[in-house]
Formats: C-alpha cells, structure tokens, sequence
C-alpha cells in the first residue's frame, strides 16, 4: 500500500469486525511489504494482499489466538502466492543456452511489440537526421508511397535527382549506427 491508499477492506468489516479493521489499519503496510517480497508486481501484490485479508477475514472467528494474526495472514499470503503460481499456465521453457535466430527472419522483429516500436522510433530519428531535400523524398517515396515520377512532380525535380538523393539517403540509413544498434 502507498502512504495516500486506503487500508484494505476496513471499511466494509468496520461495522461486523471492528478488530479486523484495527488490525488491517496497524499491520498493513507490513503486510503489503511482505506481499511485495512474494510477487514482482505491485499491483498483483496488492490483490495478493486483498485475497490472503479476505481470507482471514472469513476465519476471524476461528481465529483464536490474536496475537499470532500476522503469522496466520502471512501464511495465507505464501498459500495463495503458491496457488496462484501452480495455476499459472506455462507458456516460457529455461534453456541453459539461447537459440541461434533463424536467418530467415533474423532482420525482421517480428513477434515482439516494443522491440518493432523501439525499432520505428530508432527509424524516425535517422530520417530526421537526413538533410531536409534528402528527408523530404524518403519520406515521399516510403512513408507517403508515391512513385518517384509523383515525387519528382511534387518536388520541382527530375526523376534521375529523385532517384540519387533517395539512394544517398538510403545509404546514410544503412550507415546510421543507432539503426544498426536498434536491429
């Protein structure tokens, strides 16, 4: 929990446990530290923390010994964490060594969205980079896709000036070493 967050469920179990509304309100930051230590987000620690209170909340009349409440809740966070992780469904396998990127596709980013962004971010910055004639017609000729007769004709240039400053263009993108890091 954050300094300004509301303590987990005091409100609605003021009224029919008002000692487990004391107790959340004294223990939580505690126990959202301990939820914190089991997970590596603390969104899911924070629901983690509301499951394992919800629980204890439903056996608090159970509960017999109140001054052991904080070794109970935390084994109801370990439990629920342990559950959780059992349940998960297994979509990553360990390997001791990484696989070799096949060539076919090994230019391409195909399948992850922030390495592709990454990627279009690191293109932008080279093309802006060009001088403003050179920018102008690799932005005409690949982002607008016009032909290199409608770029000439936009232009005011010949189809031979348009197809030397897109190929001296190319060539400084090719060169560009953010591109080369970013590929």
């Amino acid at each position: 929990m954050t300094a300004s967050a509301t303590p987990v469920c005091t409100s609605a179990s003021a009224a029919v446990y008002p000692s487990f509304s004391s107790y959340v309100r004294a223990r939580g930051q505690v126990l959202q530290r301990t939820a914190r230590s089991l997970t590596s987000n603390p969104c899911d620690a924070e629901d983690l923390l509301q499951t394992a209170l919800t629980k204890t909340y439903l056996a608090w009349e159970r509960i017999e010994d109140h001054r052991a409440l904080d070794g109970y809740v935390r084994r109801a966070l370990v439990n629920t964490r342990t559950s959780q992780w059992r349940k998960r469904k297994i979509e990553e396998f360990p390997y001791e060594e990484l696989p070799e990127r096949d060539p076919a596709t090994a230019g391409a980013v195909a399948g992850d969205p922030a390495e592709q962004q990454a990627l279009r971010d690191a293109m932008w910055r080279a093309v802006r980079r060009l001088p403003d004639r050179q920018r102008a017609m690799v932005v005409l000729r690949y982002y607008e896709d016009l032909t290199e007769v409608q770029t000439a004709e936009l232009l005011g240039v010949s189809v031979g000036t348009v197809k030397s400053a897109v190929s001296r263009a190319l060539g400084k993108l090719r060169e560009d070493p953010e591109l080369a890091h970013a590929a």
